[in-house]
């Protein structure tokens, strides 16, 4: 079918405006790759309002302001730095925001907005001042390797855990789940059919996968479409909207114990909702890049700076809403994986983040155990970069490895990193190599070992 003028005009400007052509992929492809990448998220919309209505936030305002953060984010992203990247609120920062800082140290949780208020205003002023890109570029080149592998295995176990293959057992910490339970057997049917389509080279495989498990799920009782409410109205963000104590935050627990214990619990709350969301940014930036093929010859990724200066403004503009720190979302890597390379596909992303205000029953009955799947086949694609790791140097090695094995077993990209840049300089000092570590490594072990030190939770 031939196109007509006006879609042949539209197509040439989103080949311009994107550099499609450049990136070597098309229209098609970026739209699959979008809603791949929201698929692939799409429990955060569910899940961040039931974890931070653990704090008395309403959930339907946390639903909102869960979506159009996203959204705003994943534009930003998408139209400021045109990269392949989506944003929606960290899971782990989410909980560190309920459990530690308000059940935990006390904070209400208009207090706690504040804080994430304060990290994304910092993020802001150290990523214009390009300290944040510096960051990035010192960090060496074979722990980027060992960050892109890290991920891997991390969002493979979120997966495997997601889909019941991987159980808590207290004895040994992890074990196999059941299979006879059927949420494992639909996950594992997910799996043979993403697998078996990846290795037929089929386009949209992973998308596909979930679409066709979801439907699977339904006869299994798993995918629940009884009573199903297709459309809704998106709840109020009022009980939520610019909700943010500073004054409460800054005389938080004054009285019990004095001004310099109030400031430094101030301080450390802040320093590690910024830690944690500057190195999960940088380590899905990073990894997610280096598996496209994104990087250049010196290990940037292309915008760099402009992809974290959109996270630092969702942040900001997401704990106006009410929500805790926004993120760039590992998930992205399943888009990635069906081959979005630009902005378009962040847009197609973002557009659904929007329309999920209004369909949150459609979006909710897609089961994790049809994601599942789609993050377990992104892990084995991820792990490609481990090859490139020079393992033949003990000092690049351990640093490496930690990276690499901390991510999944702590539950952390931004621990996994950590460990990697604490041992990074010891091995190399007490070897004689100090002059291959960067001076900002240097800082960021310090960094990192105070904060292990004095924050607990």
């Amino acid at each position: 079918m031939e196109l007509s003028k006006k879609d042949r005009g539209l197509l040439s400007s989103l080949d311009k405006f994107f550099k499609l052509s450049e990136r070597k992929t098309n229209v098609k492809t970026e739209v699959i790759a979008g809603i791949t990448t929201f698929l692939a998220m799409a429990y955060i919309v569910i899940v961040n309002p039931n974890i931070l209505s653990a704090t008395g936030m309403d959930k339907g305002a946390v639903f909102t302001a869960t979506c159009i953060s996203a959204a705003v984010g994943t534009f930003i992203m998408a139209l400021y730095a045109n990269v392949p990247f989506a944003q929606a609120p960290g899971m782990g920062l989410n909980a560190f925001f309920t459990f530690s800082v308000v059940k935990g140290m006390g904070y209400t949780w208009q207090q706690a907005l504040a804080a994430v208020f304060i990290s994304g205003v910092l993020f802001i002023i150290i990523t214009l001042t390009s300290l944040r890109e510096k960051i990035v570029d010192a960090i060496p080149t074979n722990l980027k390797y060992a960050i892109s592998g890290g991920i891997g295995l991390f969002i493979a176990l979120i997966g495997l855990k997601g889909g019941n293959i991987i159980v808590d057992n207290p004895e040994t910490l992890v074990a196999f789940g059941s299979f006879t339970d059927k949420h494992a057997i639909l996950t594992l049917i997910g799996i043979v059919i993403t697998a078996v389509l990846m290795s037929r080279k089929v386009m949209g495989s992973i998308l596909i996968g979930i679409v066709l498990t979801t439907i699977i799920g339904i006869p299994m009782g798993i995918t629940q479409i009884n009573n199903l409410q297709v459309i809704s109205s998106p709840a109020s963000l009022a009980p939520t909207f610019l909700q943010m104590d500073f004054k409460g935050l800054l005389s938080h627990s004054g009285a019990e114990a004095g001004a310099v214990g109030t400031f430094m619990s101030i301080i450390m709350v802040i320093i590690t909702f910024s830690l944690v969301d500057m190195f999960d940014n940088i380590g899905t930036l990073v990894g997610t890049a280096q598996k496209a093929d994104m990087l250049d010859e010196n290990g940037r990724m292309h915008n760099m700076n402009k992809a974290l200066i959109s996270d630092a403004v969702a942040t900001t503009v997401g704990a106006m809403l009410g929500t805790s720190t926004v993120t760039t979302y590992v998930e992205s890597a399943a888009g990635v994986s069906e081959g979005g390379r630009t902005g378009l596909t962040s847009v197609v992303t973002g557009l659904l983040l929007l329309l999920a205000l209004f369909f949150s029953g459609l979006v909710g009955i897609v089961p994790s155990q049809a994601t599942a799947p789609a993050l377990v086949i992104v892990g084995v694609l991820m792990m490609e970069s481990v090859k490139n790791i020079d393992f033949d140097d003990f000092t690049e090695a351990l640093p490496a490895f930690f990276t690499i094995a901390i991510m999944p077993f702590s539950y952390s990209i931004a621990n996994g990193i950590a460990a990697g840049l604490i041992f990074y300089p010891i091995v190399k000092v007490t070897t004689g190599k100090q002059k291959e570590v960067h001076p900002i490594v240097y800082v960021l072990a310090v960094l990192f070992i105070l904060r292990f030190a004095l924050i607990r939770h």
